[in-house]
């Protein structure tokens, strides 16, 4: 296969693919074994929490029965001309979902910043220590100027 081809699969492989997704298998490693791109299998969860297993879209473009799925399951709005319609809204599984993950993020940067404030204060702590058991008269920041 050519670099510039995209490779189209089936439903049947990608639903193949989110059901061991959704059974907590590594998805890195089942990227690798099917030979897909990890942005994919993402892309692939998205459109089937959307829609269901009709959003899962097949080889080639979709039938009018699976546009009409899409429309009427508020994954594709209807083609009104001139209508910029919003996205639909999300329901309430993927709100919990994108609240969880920013909280999850948050939780990470926390992490992060209190082992780095703990870090700093073991250094000093151990500087103090030092100097008041050793009588250490090593040079401070502001005595090397």
């Amino acid at each position: 296969m050519s670099e510039g081809t995209a490779r189209r699969f089936s439903r049947e492989f990608k639903l193949a693919a989110l059901a061991r997704m959704a059974a907590g298998e590594n998805v890195s490693a089942l990227a690798r074994e099917l030979g897909v791109l990890r942005k994919c299998l993402y892309q692939w969860r998205d459109r089937y929490r959307m829609g269901g297993a009709v959003a899962v879209r097949s080889r080639g473009r979709p039938t009018k029965a699976e546009s009409l799925a899409l429309r009427a399951a508020g994954v594709v709005p209807a083609a009104v001309p001139g209508d910029l319609r919003a996205p639909p809204p999300l329901d309430a599984l993927a709100q919990a979902e994108r609240r969880i993950a920013e909280l999850e993020q948050k939780v990470g940067r926390q992490e992060l910043e209190l082992d780095f404030f703990q870090r700093a204060l073991q250094h000093i702590e151990e500087a103090r220590l030092r100097k008041a058991v050793l009588g250490d008269t090593t040079p401070t920041r502001s005595s090397k100027r």
